[in-house]
Order: structure tokens, then C-alpha cells, then sequence
């Protein structure tokens, strides 16, 4: 009798993001350089798509300027195969058409996109730090008591038209059930189209806890939802990371790493790559008996467009 083929997991890796601050670790990427060299890394070690953002070099603040992205994103195309995916959320700070221009100009063969406002609280790392590098920290974290992440059902819908022409699969980030119950929503317009990338969210302040039921109803719920015209992936923010990444790796699903999401590599141990995570998460997915996704086929699975039809 033939051996039946291995599960094939897909790694995402969120090399940067809004999250963190370059006061909390020294290992965060920030220059155009930093990123694409943290891509490639994370791509060796085992990633097929590397979710990115953009920070400004001069001190580390989140820009959704396209020059960085196309500065990074042609280094990393030149470098590797790996499946290259922007950011239309960037930061909370941000209006929706400044958060959409690096997808718009530049066609990645995937975005993220986020299904709903919400509160985004960062201010609890507050009490974490002293001495930050830039004046920009330690405000950014203390006024997310009182900031809205805004992605109205009319954001929503100007992302998913403005880049209908553009063939790009929007990685749909999910922060809490009713998320998805907005992805089936769009998909019900036709302005999703299966299968659904769907990244489940899982300890970020505002969005659903990161308890296992969480997780689990998480998945119940979009199963019911979407039955097979889905791809289900997780996150985990901080220490939760791993554990989150764990279950659903045993449940059938797809899992992203990456400093964007923990800055850790154990407990009280900085990640200093993000590489390093990408080897963790590959060594608990091959101690399962399964197989890590390559870039090709991760765009089989998730039916992407390729990296020759992108923009840059």
C-alpha cells in the first residue's frame, strides 16, 4: 500500500509591524535592508510567504510610504521565491487610503486585510520600559487607550475594489468571531473569492482571548462558515505564540510567526532572528510526521497569481 501523503503546513512569518517599538528589542528589523535580509532569513528557514511592513529608518515609526516596501520587496524577489504579502492594516494611527497605497501601486500576490474596527490596546507594555530610543514610543503606546482601529464595512470594501485588478489574496485577519461572520459577508457580495485566506488572531487587547476553547470556537465557527473554501492559519501575540501555533498545527491548520506578533524565543529569551522562530514552529510541525509548505506550494494551495505578475 502507497504512503499517503503529509499534511503540508503553510509558515507565515510577520517580520516587522505596528506592535512593537525599537526600545523593546534591539533584534527588531527597521531599515529597508534590515527587513529584507529578516525576510530572506525567515524564507531559508522555512517560510513560504513573509508578511511585511514598513518602518521609517530614521527612528523606527510604522510608514506605509511605498518607496520601503518596493525597496524591500524587490531585494527580497531577487533573493528568494518566497511569497511576498503587504500590509493594507499598518497602524492604527493611519487613514484607510495612506494604509492601502504600497498593495495598490505595487500588486503583491497577497495583502492582509482587516475584517472590523476595533480597540487595539498597547498601552498595558507601558509599564515595561524606560529610557525609549524615540519621543514617538511611549505616545503611541499610552493614546491606544482611547484609538479605534478603524475598518468600516465601506474601508473593507474600498480595499477589495480599488485592488480587484490587481489579483491579489488578502490574507483576511480575524481578531474576534464576528470577523468572520464580515468575511462571509464579503464573500456573499462576491467581492471575496474562495478559497479564504483566513488568519485567526489570538491575544491582542480588543480581540478574542487566547485561550485553547478560543481557539477552538474560533475554528468551529469558521468551518461552519466556509466548509472547504477556506485556508485557516493562526497568530499568537507574545508568549502565546507557540502554543497557539501548536493546536493548530494539530488541527489542520497554517501558522504565522514572526517578530511582528512576539518578540520572544523562549521564556525571558529574546528572539534575535526571525528566522529563529520559522526553525521553532518547522520543528514542532516535522515532530508531528508533517510537512512544511515550499512557496510553490503554498500558491497552489491558497490558488495565488504568482511572483512573476506582481508589481515590482
Amino acid at each position: 500500500m502507497a504512503a499517503r501523503p503529509k499534511r503540508k503546513v503553510i509558515i507565515t512569518c510577520a517580520v516587522t509591524g505596528a506592535i512593537h517599538t525599537p526600545t523593546m528589542s534591539p533584534y527588531l528589523p527597521i531599515t529597508p535592508q534590515e527587513i529584507a535580509d529578516a525576510a530572506v532569513g525567515a524564507a531559508e528557514a522555512g517560510a513560504a510567504i513573509v508578511h511585511l511592513h514598513a518602518r521609517d529608518p530614521k527612528d523606527g515609526r510604522p510608514t506605509q510610504d511605498p518607496k520601503y516596501f518596493e525597496i524591500f520587496a524587490k531585494d527580497i524577489k531577487s533573493r528568494s521565491d518566497v511569497v511576498i504579502n503587504f500590509t493594507t492594516g499598518g497602524a492604527p494611527t493611519m487613514l484607510v487610503e495612506e494604509r492601502l497605497q504600497p498593495t495598490l501601486k505595487l500588486k503583491p500576490e497577497v495583502a492582509s486585510l482587516n475584517m472590523g474596527s476595533m480597540n487595539f490596546g498597547l498601552y498595558p507594555m507601558l509599564g515595561r520600559y524606560k529610557n525609549w530610543k524615540s519621543d514617538w514610543e511611549e505616545k503611541y503606546l499610552a493614546e491606544s487607550d482611547d484609538r479605534i482601529f478603524r475598518n468600516t464595512f465601506k474601508d473593507i470594501e474600498n480595499i477589495l475594489t480599488s485592488c480587484r485588478e490587481n489579483h491579489t489574496r488578502f490574507e483576511i485577519e480575524c481578531y474576534d468571531i464576528g470577523h468572520l461572520y464580515t468575511a462571509l459577508h464579503f464573500l456573499e457580495r462576491g467581492l471575496l473569492k474562495p478559497p479564504l485566506f483566513i488568519q485567526s488572531v489570538f491575544g491582542i487587547l480588543g480581540g478574542i482571548g487566547n485561550h485553547p476553547e478560543d481557539v477552538m470556537q474560533m475554528k468551529r465557527t469558521a468551518d461552519r462558515l466556509f466548509g472547504n473554501d477556506y485556508v485557516w492559519s493562526v497568530l499568537g501575540a507574545g508568549r502565546q505564540q507557540m502554543p497557539i501555533a501548536a493546536m493548530s498545527t494539530v488541527m489542520g491548520g497554517n501558522v504565522r510567526v514572526g517578530l511582528e506578533d512576539s518578540l520572544w524565543d523562549g521564556p525571558g529569551t529574546l528572539a534575535q532572528t526571525n528566522a529563529a522562530q520559522v526553525k521553532r514552529i518547522r520543528s514542532i510541525i516535522e515532530a508531528l510526521n508533517l510537512e512544511v509548505a515550499t512557496p510553490d506550494e503554498a500558491r497552489e494551495i491558497l490558488e495565488l497569481k504568482g511572483g512573476n505578475n506582481v508589481g515590482f
